[in-house]
Formats: structure tokens, C-alpha cells, sequence
């Protein structure tokens, strides 16, 4: 609550100023502090396993296609799965990959707004201006949130990338889930599960910090265009729930698409050090990356860049209006 009282107090100064000149009106915040966390952790958990369903076979075709040698056109990748595998080809471990979700997303969820909270209230302590606070904890919130994620989400991507590409890269076959985690562990110990998790960090903590900060930023620049042409007209705009979530997925999209070019190169090395093996020898960064050079150059590290592309920017608008939707849904009800 500390958090929301600091910064409420700049918010009110800031209302308090631009009243008279005609600005925006935003709703408040809903802050870590004024959720209720169980409502928050359970509906969390059936709103983004849906949002996951939705997006999964982007993730399928996005991965088939970076360990494909040569790599084939997108359109022809979609045929193939359809032709030889028929729609259930797209949701290959999907089981794997929801059963992870749950404890993921809390681990995301709960340190992002304490982490956001605590910085938050630290910087603006310190004096600094409230927008560099806001993103400064913003792109805080992000990378602490990636990195407990990824004790999760590692071997959880190993085992369910290592059947999405059952069929095509991989010669392993194995039967489920459970089937793949037992080989797995039984063939290359903890350490291959935990394959790429070097890799995975240096992927999605600066992509995840990276975003949150420009989803912040991005917002702030919407809305400040709005509130442009809003004085120049000398009116005042205090918009509904429907404009704040089309400028929050907006924003969204344009973080996440930027994120997906970005990181790209990282996506193709950690996905191919997952779910290749290494011909008897330990796939490490180097040993991929000189791979990739081998097969195609440079282009070789964007394979798959449309779907990712797509799967990013379509992921991170459902993802934050879901988000948004869940904060204010799980906050606690005024004494």
C-alpha cells in the first residue's frame, strides 16, 4: 500500500495541475498490496491456461521450424503438421506445458508486483520523478519475474519442445510427457533438464525487463498524444475501461513484437540446445551457435521469426488485457 500511496499522492498533484488545462483521467492502479492474493493466484491460473491454449500452436510451428534442416517455408510447415499429423499435431505437449503454467505464473506473477512494488517505493524515496520510478520498477518487476520463472519454465520447455518436434528434428520417441521427463533424467540427470537454463535467463530477463519498461513507456506516449489534441480542444476526456485496455493491448503488441526481433538469435540457440542432441557431445552455446552459422548464416538465427513474431505481439496483447482484467477482478473489496 506504501507504493500506491506514494505514487497516488503524485497522481492526485498531477490531476490537481491539469484539471484546468483539460488532460486525461485515468483509473487508478490496482497495486500488489490492495489484490487479494488467492483470488488473484487461482483466477490466474484458468484465465492464462485458456490464453496459453490459444497461442499454442504458434509456439509449435514457431519451433519445428528453428530446428528444421533446411527450414521449410511457413505456409509449407503448416500444411505438413495438418497433412501428416491433423490439428492434434499443434497441441503436441500442450499437457506438459499446461501442467508447468500454474506454478510459472505464480512464480511470475507474485514476484513482478512485489518487485514492482519494492522498487517503486524505493526510487520515488529517493526523489526521483515519478514516470523514470514507474519504469525504472517496471523493468525491475520484469527481470526478477523472468528469472523465478525460468526454474520452472526450463524444464518444462525441454520436455514439451522435445514432443512438439516428435516427427520431424528429433529421433527420440517418447510416449507423454511423463515418459520424456523419466528418459530425460534417467539419460542426462538433472543437468538435461535443466538444458539451456544459462541460456533461457540471458534470453527472457533482458527481454522481460526490456518490455516492461516499454510497455510503460509506450502507454505514457499514447496517451500523451491523446492529451494533446484533448487540450488543444479545451475539453477533458476521462475514458472507460474499453479505451484504457485498447491503449493497454496496443502498447503491448508494439513491447512485444520489439522483444521477438530482439531476441531472436537467443530464441534459436536455447530452443536448438533444448531439443537437439549433441551427437555424443554436450550442446553448448558456442557449439549451436557455430551450427547455425554452418547452416545459413546470420539468417539462420531469425528461422521462425514470423510465427514468433506474430505469436509474441498476439501473446503479450492478450496477455496484459488478461492481466489487467485479473488485477481488477482479484482486487479486495473497500472496507
Amino acid at each position: 500500500m506504501r507504493y500506491m500511496t506514494a505514487t497516488g499522492a503524485v497522481a492526485e498533484e498531477e490531476r490537481a495541475a491539469s484539471t484546468a488545462s483539460g488532460e486525461i483521467h485515468l483509473p487508478a492502479e490496482v497495486d500488489w498490496e490492495m489484490l487479494d492474493k488467492w483470488r488473484f493466484f487461482v483466477l490466474g491460473a484458468g484465465l492464462f491456461s485458456g490464453v496459453s491454449a490459444a497461442l499454442y500452436p504458434a509456439v509449435v510451428l514457431k519451433t519445428r521450424i528453428q530446428v528444421a534442416h533446411p527450414p521449410p517455408p511457413c505456409l509449407r510447415a503448416v500444411a505438413s503438421i495438418l497433412r501428416h499429423e491433423g490439428p492434434r499435431g499443434f497441441y503436441r505437449g500442450f499437457a506438459t506445458s499446461l501442467a508447468g503454467t500454474v506454478p510459472a505464473r505464480a512464480l511470475y506473477m507474485g514476484a513482478l508486483e512485489a518487485t514492482k512494488s519494492a522498487v517503486g517505493t524505493a526510487t520515488l524515496r529517493f526523489g526521483v520523478p515519478e514516470p523514470a520510478a514507474t519504469a525504472a520498477a517496471s523493468a525491475a518487476a520484469g527481470l526478477s519475474a523472468a528469472i523465478a520463472a525460468q526454474f520452472v519454465w526450463t524444464p518444462i520447455d525441454v520436455v514439451s519442445q522435445r514432443l512438439m518436434v516428435q516427427g520431424s528434428a528429433s529421433t527420440a520417441k517418447y510416449r507423454g510427457g511423463v515418459d520424456a521427463f523419466r528418459k530425460i533424467l534417467y539419460s542426462d540427470g538433472l543437468r538435461g533438464l535443466y538444458r539451456g537454463f544459462g541460456m533461457s535467463i540471458l534470453t527472457y530477463a533482458p527481454s522481460n525487463a526490456v518490455w516492461w519498461a516499454s510497455y510503460y513507456l509506450s502507454q505514457r506516449l499514447i496517451w500523451s498524444g491523446i492529451g494533446y489534441h484533448i487540450i488543444e480542444g479545451g475539453s477533458e476526456l476521462r475514458p472507460g475501461c474499453g479505451a484504457v485496455v485498447t491503449v493497454q493491448g496496443l502498447s503491448a503488441a508494439v513491447a512485444g513484437g520489439a522483444s521477438a526481433v530482439v531476441t531472436m538469435p537467443l530464441d534459436t540457440i536455447k530452443t536448438r540446445m533444448q531439443v537437439l542432441d549433441g551427437e555424443g557431445e554436450r550442446m553448448t552455446i558456442g557449439r549451436t551457435m557455430r551450427s547455425l552459422l554452418r547452416e545459413g548464416g546470420w539468417g539462420a538465427c531469425y528461422r521462425g521469426l514470423g510465427p514468433r513474431w506474430a505469436s509474441m505481439s498476439l501473446s503479450a496483447t492478450t496477455m496484459i488485457t488478461t492481466y489487467e482484467f485479473l488485477k481488477r477482478l482479484s482486487a479486495k473489496e473497500s472496507p
